[in-house]
């Protein structure tokens, strides 16, 4: 199957999910999402793979063990590429990110000294303000309230020392556009143009090498 677009009945769905975010609705329109909303997904992802990797489909299914709202359905869909992207659809649109979303400790000490540093640090700086030209906010899931230990309040890129990931994101409304070849185009060019951040991040920040926990 090649990939065409969403059509318009996906964000229907989707609208319908948000209203009603029931097990008798996802029953009745199971094959609505199955044939509107999976399978133009698991098209693009086909197609991406050979640029940016495989990638994986998230379930469904909330996790509803730890949670005040007990909602079973998330109301997006969502998947993740091996080369690093994220891309999601809900009945807001399609939304595509890039980067490291949370570092660990080790990863965190190893951005902060590159940030730190005239050089990769100024490098850096560059590479977010590109992004910015093209309509690419590039921010933090969360940050520190103050500088980290060892860093000046005062330094001139306190604000992405105080970080703890780095993110890329680009958002579009639905729209006729969305059931067409332009959704796979905006994709792509998100992120190719996400690479030279990527290709920073993973030259100065690399993966973690501790197996489990994460640090402010």
């Amino acid at each position: 199957m090649a990939f065409t677009g969403w059509p318009a009945e996906a964000i229907d769905f989707y609208e319908g999910l948000e209203a009603d975010n029931s097990k008798t609705y996802w029953m009745a329109n199971k094959a609505t999402y199955e044939r509107d909303v999976y399978a133009p997904m698991a098209a693009l992802l086909a197609e991406l793979a050979p640029e940016f990797g495989e990638a994986k489909i998230f379930r469904p299914y909330r996790d509803v063990r730890f949670s005040k709202d007990k909602s079973p359905y998330k109301t997006g869909i969502a998947a993740s590429l091996a080369a690093g992207g994220y891309i999601s659809l809900s009945a807001r649109g399609l939304g595509v990110g890039s980067g490291m979303y949370m570092m660990a400790s080790d990863q965190l000490e190893r951005f902060r000294a590159a940030v730190a540093d005239e050089r990769t640090g100024l490098a850096l700086v560059g590479l977010l303000g590109k992004l910015d030209k093209m309509g690419i906010e590039a921010h933090a899931h969360d940050a520190l309230k103050t500088a980290p230990k060892g860093y000046p309040k005062d330094h001139p890129r306190i604000d992405l020392l105080r970080y703890k990931g780095l993110v890329a994101w680009q958002d579009w409304p639905p729209g006729e556009w969305l059931g067409t070849a332009k959704a796979k185009k905006n994709v792509t060019a998100f992120l190719r143009a996400c690479g030279p951040m990527n290709e920073w991040l993973a030259e100065h920040v690399g993966p973690t090498t501790l197996d489990a926990g994460r640090s402010g």
